[in-house]
């Protein structure tokens, strides 16, 4: 399908810039189920996906080398151009990466249709409590790279798809099968009551290694924040708890470091990588 519009800027007035003027407000665009995508790989990774996009917005240079892509989607994109100094005054100039676009958050899947549709062995990563869209989209970048059928978000935590953890996530989350559940334990147990085994990744155990983790069969690995890890409700309804032995009094990794060695082990028995 045609572009639809090419439109050269030299404000950000338009309303249909709104997304682009407001990008650092997360909470607004979590409402309207949209996303800033940024920098050249970011979007060029949207623009393959099946993910829908909206508007585009890019130094005028830009425009013939991402055409034909666009041109490619079933959607027409509205496309904006403008230059550099004002798509500096969006990011700031240490951050300004060239190209900007606005996709829309996929409709909502549950846990049972991923497993519905995923054969065996099933690798599930659950996040709890996990704030920070940086480590979130690490994370996210880590489920993708070692084949994890979906990620579950619980309802405290921050969206995969706030713009600093799609660019955290690099573009993975295009991806990435996510469910966002109201109630992580509820989903946690129907999960279970599936068949797959539901394991904490709890730095303070002494009973469980990774080393020692028997992962090759359906499991679904809960990681939680670094400050307070998983809640007494998450390690309650776990089958197992393990740890990653750590030493010179380091008692955990960052999260997205410490889903890395998780979901690799994991990945490695199922035969995923």
């Amino acid at each position: 399908m045609p572009i639809s519009s090419v439109v050269a800027i030299d404000n950000l007035d338009l309303d249909e810039l709104a997304p682009y003027r407001t990008m650092k407000r997360d909470g607004q665009h979590r409402k309207q189920r949209i996303f800033v995508a940024e920098g050249d790989k970011v979007v060029d990774r949207l623009l393959d996906s099946h993910f829908e996009v909206i508007s585009v917005l890019l130094p005028d240079k830009r425009l013939e080398s991402l055409g034909a892509k666009m041109e490619s989607r079933p959607e027409a994109i509205k496309v904006f151009t403008a230059e550099r100094r004002l798509l500096e005054s969006l990011t700031g100039f240490s951050m300004y990466q060239g190209v900007l676009a606005v996709g829309r958050v996929p409709d909502a899947v549950s846990a049972d249709a991923i497993l519905e549709r995923t054969p065996a062995p099933r690798l599930l990563a659950a996040v709890e409590d996990l704030t920070n869209a940086e480590n979130l989209g690490g994370m996210v970048r880590n489920c993708a790279g070692m084949g994890v059928d979906a990620l579950v978000v619980g309802e405290s935590c921050s969206s995969p798809y706030l713009r600093r953890a799609v660019r955290s996530s690099m573009g993975a989350i295009f991806k990435l099968p996510v469910v966002e559940t109201p109630n992580l334990a509820h989903t946690l147990m129907e999960i279970r009551r599936r068949g797959v085994r539901i394991i904490a990744a709890h730095p303070h155990t002494h009973h469980s290694r990774l080393s020692r983790a028997r992962l090759d069969l359906d499991c679904c690995i809960v990681f939680g924040s670094e400050g307070f890890g998983l809640s007494e409700t998450i390690l309650d309804l776990a089958d197992e708890a393990m740890a990653i032995p750590m030493r010179n009094e380091v008692d955990s990794l960052n999260v997205a470091s410490a889903s890395a060695a998780f979901l690799h082990e994991a990945a490695r028995q199922q035969g995923k990588v």
